[in-house]
């Protein structure tokens, strides 16, 4: 017959109550980071494993965090999201905390549903943004409730949550220094909707880099897209009906890249010769389109990480080394841009 190892087995091993070792394997402050220490040592070298249900209950926690993600239809298979959720999967893992996923259309009813319903029946212990907006809903809602939550980007809302952002300005400036130092003056940009945060920095970065090479700015190059292959299509096909033609165009994201390089070759444009096309994002099908895309990359699952150990920190009351990181993110030369 197996022996389980009890919580008393383990407070008698050390001579002390079996109080202080509860709170002691569940986290709790008041225990001296020693004891803490001491106590979970033990515990292991005991084979003591922690009833996971109990545990909850007595905490009144759930040990998940949530991710609601905001697409207007399910984009597991977007290599954004995928790579995205991948991070934050593999990182609770190692926290011992499970990932709860759902799929809303951003500032719809259903997305302000599932927000409510996580925060009020307690689903989760925390939960993770991303793709924020200018002024954000979700940031205000979560402040008020209390409920611990990190993000992907930053809102202009007045808030303190921890946070880990990629610097879109200043890729932008350096993509358009690169293409306006390879000739190009016609320079278009395919954005997404205007109350992104990613689409006013991105697209700041582009106006900025115009601006430093003494390039007039026409509006007529810049044309709103969805974020999507479909979008980056259609809005490639209008540029392209212009004359004269932009020489390149600049993208919000890697998938508004592809889109235009579907449009450029049912054309007959040769991309990386007669138009150059680049991207943002450096998701994993950058690499193999046809051409190669050039991206600016940003390490999505590295990124992903970092937001759960933030989050898992934020709930368990631990200190923060830094609250907002901020990366830069890399250009990735290739053939879609002549590299």
């Amino acid at each position: 017959m197996i022996h389980l190892t009890t919580i008393r087995e383990v407070a008698r091993q050390l001579n002390i109550s079996i109080t202080t070792v509860s709170r002691a394997l569940d986290g709790y402050s008041d225990v001296a980071e020693d004891t803490r220490l001491l106590v979970i040592k033990t515990a292991q070298e005991m084979g003591y494993t922690p009833n996971r249900a109990a545990r909850q209950l007595r905490r009144q926690v759930s040990d998940t965090i949530g991710y609601i993600l905001p697409a207007h239809a399910p984009q597991f298979a977007d290599p954004f999201f995928s790579e995205f959720v991948t991070g934050l999967g593999d990182e609770a893992a190692l926290h011992n905390f499970d990932l709860l996923i759902s799929t809303a259309a951003p500032d719809s009813d259903s997305e302000k549903n599932g927000y409510e319903r996580w925060a009020q029946g307690r689903k989760v212990d925390g939960l993770v943004l991303n793709r924020m907006r200018l002024h954000d809903w979700r940031v205000q809602y979560l402040v008020r409730t209390g409920l611990p939550f990190v993000s992907l980007e930053r809102t202009l809302d007045e808030s303190d949550q921890a946070s880990v952002e990629v610097d879109g300005r200043a890729g932008f400036k350096m993509l358009m220094a690169y293409l306006i130092a390879k000739g190009h003056k016609r320079i278009a940009y395919i954005g997404g909707p205007r109350n992104l945060k990613i689409q006013a920095d991105r697209f700041d970065g582009y106006k900025k880099g115009l601006v430093a090479a003494g390039i007039p700015y026409d509006p007529k190059l810049v044309v709103e897209g969805d974020t999507f292959r479909g979008g980056g299509y259609q809005a490639a096909q209008r540029l392209l009906d212009l004359q004269p033609t932009p020489t390149a165009i600049t993208c919000i994201n890697d998938l508004t890249a592809i889109g235009v390089l579907h449009a450029a070759s049912e054309g007959g444009l040769k991309v990386g010769r007669d138009l150059a096309v680049a991207g943002f994002d450096g998701i994993e099908d950058a690499e193999h389109t046809s051409p190669p895309l050039t991206t600016l990359n940003q390490p999505l699952y590295e990124i992903a990480g970092k937001l759960v150990k933030m989050l898992v920190a934020t709930i368990q009351n631990l200190p923060l080394e830094e609250r907002r990181i901020q990366l830069q993110p890399e250009l990735l030369i290739r053939e879609s841009t002549g590299g």
